[in-house]
């Protein structure tokens, strides 16, 4: 007999998790150290955050049946994760501070830190220490390094469909299969 339903593992384990629930939890100190209450934009950052991180979660799960919902479900993420980046954007801007140009030895620095240090734990230990316009910066290569691991995730969860079908064809598969047997 087939295992129909595949255990996928713990989705805490996924570098886009990791990286998302870092960004969760610094955007969360962000808009409590820097904007006003009642500002609606804390409410939309916090939101754009968590969804990010919650449809990766969800997206995951829903895999193990649904490759559409898996697709679906992480895109949303990713969705989610550039509205953030937008927000981000225009709290630079608005306030007249520096966005890490493109080879700038910040920027660059940022990037390698986010290649090697995935966990919450170290990035609210930096970002503990530093100003709004490092904070922002920060979060947006965290976003950016987010969106590029997410984007290979739909590309192999996209191939995977492609090669093994959807759940929908594994249990047709597997009841003519059962059928033949004498099941």
């Amino acid at each position: 007999m087939a295992n129909l339903i595949p255990n996928r593992g713990n989705y805490r384990n996924l570098l886009c998790y990791k990286k998302a629930e870092a960004i969760y939890d610094i955007t969360s100190y962000f808009v409590q150290r820097f904007l006003q209450r009642g500002d609606r934009t804390v409410d939309q950052m916090v939101q754009a955050a968590r969804s990010g991180k919650q449809n990766i979660v969800e997206g995951y799960a829903a895999g193990a049946t649904s490759a559409e919902t898996e697709l679906k479900l992480v895109n949303v993420a990713k969705s989610s994760l550039q509205e953030l980046l937008i927000d981000y954007e225009d709290y630079l801007r608005t306030h007249n501070l520096r966005r890490w140009e493109k080879h700038s030895k910040e920027l660059v620095c940022a990037q390698q830190l986010g290649r090697e240090h995935n966990d919450t734990e170290f990035w609210m230990k930096l970002v503990s220490t530093r100003n709004d316009e490092v904070i922002a910066n920060i979060a947006i290569v965290l976003i950016y390094q987010t969106d590029y691991l997410l984007y290979k995730y739909l590309q192999a969860a996209g191939e995977r469909f492609l090669k093994e079908g959807g759940f929908r064809e594994k249990l047709t598969r597997e009841r003519l299969k059962s059928r033949k047997e004498g099941y």
